[in-house]
């Protein structure tokens, strides 16, 4: 037998498409790179990456106390503080979401279909939210124990979706193909199934670790300071002032960081297949004996990720009916505000993604990734930091459009923009190549390539997009702090005046509100887990 270095060409090309790379021949056989495709993504970048361009020139003109106020031992602690939440949280929730998605769609668990609603509940309820429930029942939940704790709860349905699509629509005969070579279980899931795993994964982990870079009500609730809750403390006492722009700039360059991380990791394995009749279906692994503890594990998950936080909130909506603190009109209005800009945002962000994630799947190009990554920048700022940007470039040079609903959804776009872009992409790598040559071979253009080809095949995952943006928009809190137009209130923002007066029943309405609001989407995000088949 010969060693398992010497099978891996054979597993390759006996599995078809398990690890199929992008080769000279492949490149240099592309069709033109469509420049109108490449104008409007230039465009939608510049957008995106206006606001770091003005962070950046705040923090320019602020370079002569840089020395002074980033070597401070206090910008070494927040700095370690923010690079320990990622370190921990972003691996909590790999595993966390590739385990139960492993459970969920590869073995014989008992009810699958509704493990796969619950493991996904937690996007229907805010962070913030969730930390407001635990600290109004056990206050010691402070700390980075409890920031880790909480947004790892929070954030392990972005590294499950994904993986639980793909883990459905992987071939089984891969896996049959490698171990008829010899190859051992193991060393087969590790040989096939992950490296086509791998962009799920890292596109999970980017956006938990760019949420967490951004993230400010959880850690605020928590009082772990970091970056994001030292910038608004700035802001907060000096407007735009010179330590929380530099403190922003080294944001940005964490987020970078991420960035860099991530292509690495995402790897260039392809994963769409040509026809999909012939694909083998999965072998569901029994469990046997271990079903009782598999599902233990997903109770427990669930329990605490959404069990206990709506409970809590429920148990103090109780209390504010009983004593009469529901205010029908302002929580309806409330709840209009939220919807309408939650539905402009998802809509503006699924248009702008399009272009970049199509430019580098049809054409990958230095040019390609260089455009659709400056698009993840401004989402690692916080909101307030976004928003002050966006309010120096409207009174600079767009005035009309100050203090109106659409710099907020501007602001929304650009801060989750990564959401749609990460579901465009899954979706089109999933979109076989093949289908579009054939199509442009028989003389159909690009848009109607794309109209009766590729949307047909996408659709699912930008519907996904739209909902993850939906669902963000709606939680969204300090951006829409500072650029709602005057007498709007989102439920966001009135849930955190009340419970930033630690007024639990008065704020239980609005978190009742935004759960509800958010737990119909989540069943929709179902779909690009069953639309893998």
């Amino acid at each position: 037998m010969p060693a398992s270095s010497d099978l891996r060409e054979p597993v390759e090309l006996a599995s078809g498409l398990a690890v199929t790379r992008w080769s000279s021949a492949r490149d240099s056989s592309s069709p033109r790179r469509p420049w109108l495709v490449v104008a409007v993504t230039v465009v939608v970048a510049a957008v995106m990456v206006a606001p770091v361009v003005v962070v950046i020139g705040q923090s320019w003109a602020a370079s002569g106390e840089a020395s002074r106020l980033l070597l401070r031992p206090r910008t070494a602690e927040l700095l370690a503080n923010t690079l320990l939440l990622v370190a921990l949280t972003v691996p909590i929730t790999v595993c966390v979401g590739c385990g139960a998605a492993w459970l969920v769609e590869r073995t014989s668990l008992p009810g699958r279909g509704v493990w796969r609603t619950f493991l996904l509940a937690p996007l229907a309820i805010p962070a913030f939210v969730s930390s407001y429930a635990w600290t109004s029942v056990l206050p010691s939940v402070q700390g980075l124990g409890g920031a880790v704790f909480i947004t790892a709860l929070a954030y392990y349905p972005f590294v499950f979706l994904p993986a639980a699509a793909l883990l459905r629509a992987l071939d089984q005969g891969h896996l049959d193909a490698a171990r008829s070579l010899g190859v051992s279980g193991l060393a087969a899931v590790f040989r096939v199934v992950v490296p086509q795993l791998r962009p799920a994964i890292a596109g999970g982990a980017l956006l938990v670790g760019l949420h967490l870079l951004a993230e400010f009500g959880v850690l605020e609730m928590m009082r772990y300071p970091t970056f994001t809750t030292a910038i608004l403390q700035q802001f907060a006492v000096g407007f735009s002032n010179a330590a929380g722009s530099l403190l922003a700039a080294v944001l940005m360059l964490l987020c970078l960081g991420l960035l860099a991380a991530e292509v690495p990791l995402r790897g260039r394995a392809r994963i769409a297949r040509m026809g999909s009749g012939a694909r083998q279906q999965p072998v569901v692994h029994r469990l046997g004996g271990w079903t009782p503890a598999a599902i233990g594990a997903l109770t427990v998950l669930v329990g605490l990720s959404v069990v206990v936080p709506v409970a809590l909130v429920l148990r103090w909506l109780v209390r504010a009916i009983n004593s009469g603190m529901v205010t029908v009109a302002p929580l309806v209005a409330a709840t209009g505000s939220t919807v309408g800009l939650a539905l402009l945002a998802g809509l503006l962000a699924t248009l702008a993604a399009l272009p970049a994630a199509w430019l580098l799947h049809r054409y990958p190009s230095r040019l390609a990734t260089v455009l659709e990554r400056v698009t993840y920048v401004a989402s690692a700022l916080p909101g307030v930091v976004v928003g002050l940007a966006l309010v120096t470039l409207a009174v600079q040079w767009a005035r009309p459009i100050y203090q109106t609903a659409g710099l907020a959804v501007l602001a929304y776009t650009v801060l989750f923009l990564p959401r749609a872009t990460v579901a465009w992409r899954s979706g089109l790598a999933a979109a076989p190549t093949e289908l579009i040559e054939a199509s442009r071979s028989l003389g159909v253009s690009g848009l109607g390539t794309f109209v009766r080809v590729v949307l047909p095949l996408v659709l699912p995952s930008a519907l996904t997009g739209f909902v993850l943006v939906f669902l963000a928009t709606v939680t969204e809190l300090t951006a829409t702090l500072l650029l709602a137009p005057t007498g709007t209130e989102t439920l966001a923002t009135a849930f955190w005046s009340a419970s930033d007066q630690l007024d639990y029943v008065a704020s239980a309405p609005y978190a009742a509100a935004m759960i509800a609001l958010s737990a119909p989407l989540t069943i929709l995000l179902r779909r690009q887990i069953l639309e893998q088949r």
